[in-house]
């Protein structure tokens, strides 16, 4: 990173917060505010490159221009179909319910926009879930926990109750992969 530059995060979720603080010591948290609706045809990879992007362009634009601004977007893709966020507790159980005994990828799109340029990778996690029983997928869904979460679940939390195994970055499946986060900011690797 240049030595006169400072970091915005362009997103609200409290998990990447915390992830890039593993980062960064001082950065800002810029929401981007963008439509997230899903292309026609667009396929879960491009779709969280093409939103990470667009929010990092986003808030990038009304930066200083010697922000060095991180957008990302995470989804859960399982068979090519893209789980975002549950609109309700409802939409949490049908997308937990069709998760259920399955194997699912988590996709995760970091990109950084400078005064030097643009960049943007995808991370990809496979995350296998146990069949979930009646009572289990009600009392998840009872903690509130998928609200908010890409898939209905969050991995780090309660959800991991639901895992049967996952394999892949577990920051990635959280929300923002700090390896290659690092490696686009010019950072040494968090390992």
């Amino acid at each position: 990173m240049e030595s006169e530059s400072f970091v915005v995060l362009a997103s609200r979720s409290p998990r990447r917060v915390e992830l890039l603080k593993q980062l960064v010591a001082d950065f800002t948290v810029v929401p981007a505010d963008i439509d997230e609706t899903p292309h026609a045809h667009e396929g879960p990879v491009s779709y969280v490159k093409r939103l990470a992007l667009e929010k990092a362009r986003a808030v990038y634009m009304v930066s200083d221009s010697s922000a060095i601004v991180i957008g990302a977007d995470t989804t859960v893709d399982l068979d090519g179909h893209i789980f975002g966020q549950p609109v309700d507790d409802d939409d949490a159980r049908r997308m937990l319910t069709l998760l259920s005994g399955t194997t699912h990828q988590v996709h995760t799109g970091v990109a950084v926009v400078s005064a030097t340029g643009e960049a943007v990778e995808v991370v990809s996690s496979a995350v296998t879930f146990l069949d979930l029983r009646p009572e289990m997928l009600e009392w998840y869904i009872g903690t509130g926990e998928s609200a908010g979460k890409a898939g209905s679940y969050a991995i780090q939390g309660h959800g991991s109750a639901l895992v049967a195994s996952s394999s892949g970055s577990m920051t990635n499946i959280i929300g923002l992969p700090l390896e290659e986060t690092a490696r686009l900011l010019g950072l040494p690797s968090p390992k």
